[in-house]
C-alpha cells in the first residue's frame, strides 16, 4: 500500500547508474488511503447519527424554546402517546410498572435527566402523572421535549380583527 524501492545511485556525476543489488526499500508510508477512508467513515456516520433517534410518533407541542445540549450518555426519553400509552425509548409500558423500571435503569445510570415527549391532545393531569413517576423512579431532572416555532409569550400578540368601525 505505501511500499516501494528507491534506487541507489553511482555516487559519481551527473548521470545516474544503479548497480544489481543496490535498492533499497522506501520506509515512509502514504497516508492518503487511510485519510479517504477515514473521511469516507465520518460522512456515513453524520448521515446516520440523526436516524438514531426514539420514532414513537407524537405531535409535539410547539414552543419558543432552544435546544437543550446533549452529552456522550444516551438521553433517557419517556413518550405519553396521543391514546395515554407510556413508552419507555421503544418498549410501551404499563402505568402500574413504569415506577419500578424507572429505578432499576436509575441504579445503572449516572445521569438522572430524562426527557419526557408528551403529545399536544394528552390532558396536562396525565402528564403530571407520568412527571410525577418519573420523580419517583429516580430522576431529578426532567426536560419537556417541544417543537420549535411556536409562540413566544414575550412577543406581541395579534389582536382580533377589527370591525367595521361602528
Amino acid at each position: 500500500m505505501g511500499a516501494g524501492v528507491i534506487k541507489k545511485g553511482s555516487g559519481g556525476g551527473k548521470r545516474r547508474r544503479t548497480r544489481r543489488g543496490g535498492a533499497q526499500p522506501m520506509s515512509e508510508i502514504n497516508v492518503t488511503p487511510f485519510v479517504d477512508v477515514m473521511l469516507v467513515l465520518l460522512i456515513i456516520f453524520m448521515v446516520a447519527a440523526p436516524l438514531l433517534t426514539v420514532g414513537v410518533p407524537v405531535e409535539l407541542p410547539k414552543t419558543s424554546a432552544t435546544a437543550l445540549p446533549s452529552d456522550n450518555e444516551e438521553p433517557l426519553t419517556v413518550t405519553v402517546s396521543a391514546d395515554g400509552a407510556v413508552t419507555l425509548m421503544t418498549t410501551e409500558v404499563p402505568r402500574d410498572e413504569l415506577v419500578g423500571r424507572l429505578r432499576a435503569i436509575a441504579a445503572e445510570r449516572s445521569d438522572d435527566r430524562v426527557y419526557l415527549r408528551a403529545d399536544g391532545a394528552v390532558p396536562y393531569e396525565t402528564v403530571a402523572q407520568v412527571m410525577g413517576a418519573l420523580n419517583n423512579g429516580g430522576f431529578a431532572s426532567i426536560g419537556l421535549v417541544t417543537d420549535i416555532g411556536g409562540p413566544a409569550l414575550d412577543a406581541p400578540t395579534l389582536s382580533a380583527p377589527a370591525g367595521d368601525g361602528n
